[in-house]
């Protein structure tokens, strides 16, 4: 079956398949027998861990928001790349370095260094990732995760198109459908273009200064991510009769801002950032990342909050979410944890918050879930990112508060490489620690690719509770077809309704 270049197949002469379901999937909601079977089996499993974890293995999950391309792919493809690429390990720290290696300081070939010494391969896993890490004196699970990029990052060098399949085939094996994933191509260069120019006040004089600059610079990236797309298509083999599973998969790309330099650098990624999503459709929005508590990043936030108010006056189309509250008590200072969300959403303009976590410490905390819920910004919630790196779980994490106060919310996986996760399990970690229902899982899905960055119409007419744009509620009408020919994000939803329903009609026991 041939394949277009997104991942829908088709069908008769090209047609999409997706338009073509409208003649499979003719209600407007899934039929109450199977739903409400659905549900009934879902409540007897609640309790039952490996019943729990297959059942939610198989739920359709809509997208995955919140992943970070370098942190999604996992550390023994990292050791073969490092392996094959001829890089050395620094056995002191089990950190990845580029040739010539040092013997005399502890560099050694990466192959040799493996086949002296078969268990540096369980050690590099382990330096590379979450797994079985244990916080020590000295060394906290905030301090692991940010420092295993260091660590394998030589490793990722020309691998992009590998990652991104990778990325791919995970998530369709996990049953999503969709994809953002956060990455920094041509970010390097926009910094280093702004290496030398001072701080101004002056946001018009800095966006003339760089823009000549910056213009060529997006087209050449734009053909980067191009090439990186087409080649991880390849190695999927989409357009062959043997496609992988990530073919499936509709992926598109936030283009990720690294706040940690000087306010000019960070301008310039910026400005970058929102003409690179304005010029190429492959790429959606405009996130900043690297830790919220480093001391430049805390230094700066409010100039970086204007920087992306200011920017997105001038790109009113270009979509911005934002890592924000991902701190907690004890980490930073209590003003650092008074106004980082507020200001994400009221001057930066976020559409999105990644985090959230510091929601408890915000001034007016009430206000501002007011006004989330009004504005309908949607949390990215991410759990077991949240407790490896934060400490923050159970009923101490803001996901119910969230919840109860109407803000959309919806699970992602933050970066399932390096905690060795995947959706499924952040699924079982939400029912399992909040007591979910399975209607509340339908509209976790259903949010995911409803605040995604996709352009175009909703399915949905409304979304508490969801509610079809009454062109689809009687199916395949001419006005349905119209909407759903015009619209990738209505494709897509329509596409998740039809797993639903494909799912909810599994002949679950009864009990």
């Amino acid at each position: 079956m041939a394949r277009t270049r997104f991942g829908f197949p088709r069908f008769w002469g090209g047609r999409p398949a997706l338009i073509v379901a409208c003649l499979l999937v003719q209600a407007a909601s899934p039929s109450r027998g199977p739903e409400a079977r659905t549900a009934n089996y879902f409540d007897q499993v609640r309790d039952k861990p490996v019943a729990l974890a297959i059942f939610l293995r198989t739920l359709p999950k809509g997208g995955d928001l919140h992943n970070h391309l370098a942190g999604a792919v996992y550390a023994e493809s990292l050791i073969k790349w490092g392996v094959e690429g001829g890089l050395c390990v620094r056995l002191a720290d089990h950190s990845l370095t580029t040739p010539p290696c040092d013997p005399d300081h502890g560099a050694l070939p990466l192959a040799q260094a493996l086949a002296a010494s078969p268990s540096l391969y369980h050690d590099l896993v382990d330096a590379f990732s979450m797994r079985d890490f244990i916080a020590h004196a000295g060394v906290s699970g905030h301090d692991q995760f940010f420092a295993s990029f260091d660590r394998f990052g030589p490793a990722m060098a020309g691998h992009t198109p590998e990652m991104i399949a990778e990325a791919a085939n995970r998530a369709a094996a996990d049953h999503v459908d969709y994809l953002e994933l956060m990455d920094s191509p041509g970010m390097a260069a926009a910094w280093t273009l702004a290496a030398k120019t001072s701080w101004r006040d002056n946001p018009d004089g800095l966006y003339a200064q760089f823009a000549p600059a910056l213009a060529p610079l997006v087209e050449a990236t734009k053909s980067e991510i191009a090439t990186n797309d087409l080649k991880a298509h390849e190695i999927m083999h989409c357009e062959a009769a043997d496609a992988e599973p990530g073919c499936k998969v509709q992926i598109r790309y936030i283009a990720q801002v690294i706040r940690t330099f000087s306010p000019a650098q960070v301008f310039a990624q910026v400005q970058f950032g929102y003409a690179l999503a304005a010029a190429d459709p492959l790429v959606v929005g405009v996130n900043l990342v690297a830790p919220e508590d480093d001391p430049t990043t805390l230094r700066d936030y409010a100039k970086q909050m204007a920087m992306l108010g200011y920017m997105g006056r001038r790109y009113p189309t270009v979509r911005l979410t934002l890592h924000a509250g991902e701190l907690t008590q004890g980490l930073v200072p209590p003003e650092d944890l008074s106004h980082h969300i507020r200001d994400a959403v009221d001057i930066a303009g976020a559409r999105r918050i990644g985090h959230g976590v510091d929601l408890r410490y915000e001034i007016d905390a009430g206000g501002l879930l007011k006004t989330m819920a009004a504005k309908k910004v949607l949390v990215e919630i991410n759990l077991t990112s949240n407790d490896v790196i934060l400490g923050v779980k159970g009923e101490d994490h803001p996901f119910p508060a969230y919840r109860a106060a109407g803000v959309p919310v919806a699970l992602s996986t933050d970066d399932e490489g390096v905690s060795r996760v995947d959706l499924t399990h952040e699924f079982v970690r939400a029912v399992q620690t909040y007591r979910l229902s399975y209607g509340d899982l339908k509209t976790l899905v259903r949010n995911s690719l409803e605040y995604s960055f996709l352009p175009g119409r909703s399915l949905w007419a409304a979304t508490a509770p969801y509610r079809l744009d009454p062109a689809c509620v009687r199916g395949e009408t001419a006005a349905c077809t119209s909407l759903l020919n015009d619209s990738e994000k209505a494709r897509l939803q329509w596409r998740l309704e039809g797993e639903f329903k494909a799912f909810e009609a599994t002949a679950w026991p009864v009990s």
